[in-house]
């Protein structure tokens, strides 16, 4: 259901924007993103998981926030996050 620190640490490479980028929108957006798609699929096999669940809105809450203030600094940074992510269809 986590995460591995490998996969966490691959996600961090290639989202960095510079060298050494742990904390930015962009690597924060990512690890959040695989979270959300390990818990949704969690959610296909354990429908009654309701502390889950709200486990899970407030993830997606936390990511639309960090989404919105993208938006609002860079509208074309935003729209290459969704691109790379795949998170609008």
């Amino acid at each position: 259901m986590s995460i591995t620190a490998e996969r966490k640490t691959a996600l961090m490479q290639d989202h960095a924007t510079k060298s050494g980028d742990t904390g930015s929108p962009e690597v924060q957006i990512a690890i959040l993103t695989e979270r959300i798609t390990n818990l949704t699929e969690h959610f296909k096999t354990h429908k009654k998981d309701n502390h889950s669940r709200r486990g899970l809105l407030k993830l997606v809450s936390t990511r639309r926030s960090l989404l919105d203030y993208v938006k609002g600094k860079d509208a074309a940074r935003y729209r290459g996050i969704i691109e790379r992510l795949g998170i609008r269809r």
